[in-house]
């Protein structure tokens, strides 16, 4: 049975593992092993979790079956709209995936915003990122193309748009 745990500071190391697990299969063959690197430790940080935590600019929900941890979704609202909410990670590790928990964690963040009548969600997704197709299976289009700096490198992105 799959439920929703809404994640806080004890559940960072779990959140950092998944991320960990899912990064080097996803872009290994997209991104540089530094940029790999860079990025895991700029984006999953403990630091940076607990900031974006405590300063309500993310939310974190685990997805959980009888196993454990299986996935993790943050998002939360887009700093110029209130109106819209940014999907900032959606990740099921390679080993989960097929199994339909990225969808059960976008339709949890979906049903979370309906509550608070959000019903706009962007994302990001990186331009070779396969991913791509699996969002627009869920119903998001593209809105733009946008090249966003971390650090010494970029991200080159979609950011896609889904209305419900």
């Amino acid at each position: 049975m799959v439920k929703f745990i809404d994640a806080g500071i004890p559940e960072i190391p779990v959140i950092q593992d998944i991320a960990e697990r899912t990064w080097w299969p996803t872009y290994s063959e997209i991104l540089s092993k530094e940029q790999i690197r860079y990025m895991i430790d700029a984006l999953y940080g403990t630091e940076t979790i607990k900031e974006t935590m405590s300063n309500g600019s993310q939310r974190y929900i685990l997805l959980t079956d009888n196993s454990g941890p299986q996935g993790f979704a943050s998002f939360g609202p887009r700093k110029e709209n209130q109106q819209v909410a940014k999907l900032h990670k959606v990740y099921v590790p390679p080993e989960n995936q097929g199994n339909g928990y990225g969808r059960q964690l976008i339709e949890e963040v979906k049903r979370r915003l309906i509550i608070e009548n959000i019903r706009i969600l962007d994302l990001n997704v990186n331009r070779s990122n396969k991913a791509k197709l699996f969002y627009e299976k869920m119903g998001f289009s593209v809105l733009r193309e946008e090249d966003v700096p971390i650090g010494p490198y970029w991200m080159n992105d979609f950011v896609m748009r889904l209305q419900f």
